[in-house]
């Protein structure tokens, strides 16, 4: 699962580093980020473009927006069917910058948190989600999104069963591609661990 994230890349280097254009009057969201919080993502809809959502997807049908606290990560290989994220699987894609995400390592007296990132120390793109829903006819609408998840690689696994979808920018393109969508099950060779040789462990947290 994928439920801390942190994010110090400022936005002019990520609209460098994913190649959209920055916006005037966006104010990006940083450093560690928590499920219920405000969190940037990025969308193609139809250019390239960052987007602010509340962490914790609502589906448009939900008649009770608490549920998206139980939906701030999608199973990768069920996201497709399930009812909470079928038709944002369908039709809303996002990737989420992140510099790293935390799991808890439980293996001793204490739990501590364990903060994972690239090798290479570029931003990650992980794959999300995301909806538009309107409380009623006349009210503003609330954008929500879920980060989804696959099976951990060889680093994660002695920690935690689960890990976020990683994309390497080629894949990012893929995912964000609206012709790429006419075929779910085309997007799946996507949704892997990303090899372990691609990350590594920071003892040290960034401030």
């Amino acid at each position: 699962m994928c439920g801390r994230f942190v994010l110090l890349t400022d936005l002019a280097a990520l609209a460098e580093d994913f190649g959209f254009e920055v916006p005037s009057d966006f104010s990006l969201p940083a450093g560690e980020r928590f499920p219920g919080q405000e969190i940037a993502a990025i969308l193609r809809d139809p250019v390239l473009r960052p987007a602010l959502f509340h962490w914790g997807l609502v589906p448009a049908w939900a008649r009770d927006p608490t549920i998206g606290r139980r939906l701030f990560n999608a199973r990768s290989e069920t996201a497709a069917v399930k009812p909470s994220f079928r038709d944002a699987f369908r039709n809303r894609h996002c990737l989420i910058p992140a510099d790293g995400f935390f799991e808890w390592d439980r293996t001793g007296r204490t739990a501590r948190p364990i903060l994972y990132r690239l090798r290479s120390e570029r931003p990650m793109a992980l794959a999300g989600l995301y909806e538009h829903r309107q409380a009623a006819p006349g009210d503003p609408s609330a954008s929500t999104c879920t980060i989804l998840t696959t099976e951990a690689n060889d680093l994660i696994q002695p920690v935690h069963p689960r890990m976020p979808v990683i994309l390497d920018r080629d894949g990012a393109a893929r995912w964000l591609d609206p012709s790429s969508r006419m075929n779910p099950s085309a997007l799946q060779p996507l949704l892997v661990p990303l090899p372990s040789s691609d990350m590594k462990i920071v003892s040290q947290f960034p401030a």
